[in-house]
């Protein structure tokens, strides 16, 4: 993997990491794209990567490490113990998962369910319009939710924004909620690899994690606050659609 590949990659990662559109899946499919053949390596710099987004959250929401927020920090790692409890028992199970074949099915099955949702709010207002109204409840359906992001196309923000929908949470409580969340999910799966997979990145090596990781963070900083400011005027539907959309475009290529 060359400085050119890194750059790319950070900037997928940084872009997709907080859309509800899998940012696993466009990696996967970008590197393809790329001609990277998928090493231990390579995965693992994929996954690294996704450290950034810690940097990210804790840049924004900076204020909200506080022990005034103690119990919002209590409904995070309620909502993060199903993920762990099943990425950890079936850790070989869902790496086996991570094809091209998967993707575009995923794509488009997560894009129609966002369409559907989106309907069905048009009935219901909200229960919680702010991270603080946030229920231990409704965190713990957030929790479940997240678990189908095991499966790559899927994507984390995707399930875990689609579930606090439907537990009744806004959507822009939705959105930060999922970006917090991904704090404990990213230190988790990202600081594994790093630890497993340290060794191939030392010396010259480092170079392109260092660049992929920075092009990330900065990519993924600016798209937190665009992504908000669309959720104040506009739906998830544009994201349903592109999903639908990209997935038959994907399988088209894949077969």
């Amino acid at each position: 993997m060359d400085l050119i590949h890194s750059v790319i990659l950070g900037l997928v990662e940084g872009i997709t990491e907080f859309l509800p559109i899998s940012s696993t899946g466009h990696l996967i499919i970008v590197s393809d794209w790329l001609g990277l053949p998928q090493t231990d390596s390579n995965k693992a710099f994929e996954v690294i990567i996704q450290l950034s987004a810690i940097l990210a959250v804790v840049t924004n929401y900076k204020e909200r490490f506080h022990t005034r927020y103690m119990a919002l920090w209590m409904k995070v790692i309620i909502a993060f113990l199903p993920i762990a409890t099943i990425g950890f028992l079936f850790q070989n199970q869902v790496k086996a998962l991570f094809t091209i074949q998967v993707v575009p099915i995923m794509f488009i099955v997560g894009g129609i369910i966002f369409l559907l949702v989106e309907r069905f709010l048009k009935n219901h207002a909200p229960t919680a319009e702010t991270l603080d109204e946030i229920s231990y409840r409704q965190a713990i359906w957030v929790g479940v939710a997240q678990v189908f992001a095991l499966v790559p196309g899927t994507s984390r923000a995707g399930s875990t924004i689609i579930g606090a929908l439907l537990a009744g949470v806004g959507r822009k409580a939705s959105a930060e909620f999922s970006f917090l969340l991904a704090l404990p999910v990213m230190i988790a799966a990202g600081g594994l690899d790093l630890l497993n997979n340290y060794h191939h990145f030392q010396g010259e090596k480092s170079l392109p994690l260092i660049v992929g990781f920075v092009t990330s963070y900065i990519a993924a900083w600016v798209v937190m606050k665009v992504f908000l400011v669309f959720l104040n005027r506009f739906t998830f539907n544009a994201f349903g659609i592109y999903r639908i959309l990209f997935g038959c475009i994907l399988l088209y290529w894949a077969y």
